[in-house]
């Protein structure tokens, strides 16, 4: 079993930025395509992004477009999400998850998950 463990949220005011990390320990993830989703107090886990095992493809909601970055490093065995111009409607726990053949915006494609990060943004 691997695990992956989220880092990087904190508190930034509107406009900032933060990157976030999704590393993987325990087993490679090299072959897997990841995610990242949030979810906000009182709402459904949404999808933020996703790449594939390659690094050729991503995927992102519509409202990270042209805001967020999603990309990885395999030879750290990492995940990176590069939030910009971040808005109060950001504010959310951050989490990333791994799936063996997707990068579909639903969480049934995704079978492993980390515990989260938190992001709050400030207006």
């Amino acid at each position: 079993q691997g695990q992956l463990v989220e880092s990087g949220g904190g508190l930034v005011q509107a406009g900032g930025s933060l990157r976030l990390s999704c590393a993987a320990s325990g087993r490679t993830f090299s072959t897997y395509n990841m995610g990242w989703f949030r979810q906000a107090p009182g709402k459904e886990r949404e999808f933020v992004a996703a790449i594939t095992a390659t690094g050729r493809s991503f995927r992102y909601a519509d409202s990270v477009k042209g805001r967020f970055a999603i990309s990885r490093d395999s030879a750290q065995n990492t995940v990176y999400l590069q939030m910009n111009s971040l808005k109060a409607e950001d504010t959310a726990v951050y989490y990333c998850a791994a799936s063996p053949n997707s990068i579909g915006d639903s969480p049934k494609y995704y079978k492993a998950w980390g515990q989260g990060t938190q992001v709050t943004v400030s207006s």
